[in-house]
């Protein structure tokens, strides 16, 4: 079997405000906005993947909580030129980190908190 990753599906409280976070600040470009079922939502590029962003159905919840430890999705990883720096902007523009710029082996890393309380990973590698 030949597997390749293809996209990231994530709920969100706020589409627009999704929009926004993930082209004005992370770079990622909208194709379209789109209906997922009865449910809006919106499709990135993001450079070597696809985001699809969905705002939840009534009947569905978005878990927030990030103080517990739940299995499946954890975080996502955006490899940037320098973590520093890229976290320096970002606390700039009001972002929570919940890791500070730490050394890993070779890489730098940090986690930070995005609309409706994501978690997202910054990596630089030498």
């Amino acid at each position: 079997m030949n597997c390749q990753f293809h996209h990231l599906h994530l709920l969100c409280s706020n589409l627009q405000n999704s929009i926004d976070f993930f082209t004005g600040t992370l770079g990622a470009t909208l194709v379209t906005l789109k209906k997922f079922g009865s449910a809006d939502g919106a499709e990135l590029d993001f450079g070597t993947t696809t985001i699809n962003l969905r705002v939840a159905r009534k009947d569905e919840t978005v878990n927030t909580d990030t103080s517990i430890t739940t299995y499946g999705y954890h975080h996502f990883c955006v490899k940037v030129d320098n973590t520093d720096e890229a976290c320096k902007e970002l606390t700039e523009k009001g972002f929570e980190f919940i890791t500070p710029p730490t050394d890993a082996g070779e890489n730098r890393i940090a986690f930070f908190k995005g609309p409706d309380e994501i978690v997202i990973e910054l990596l630089s590698m030498p």
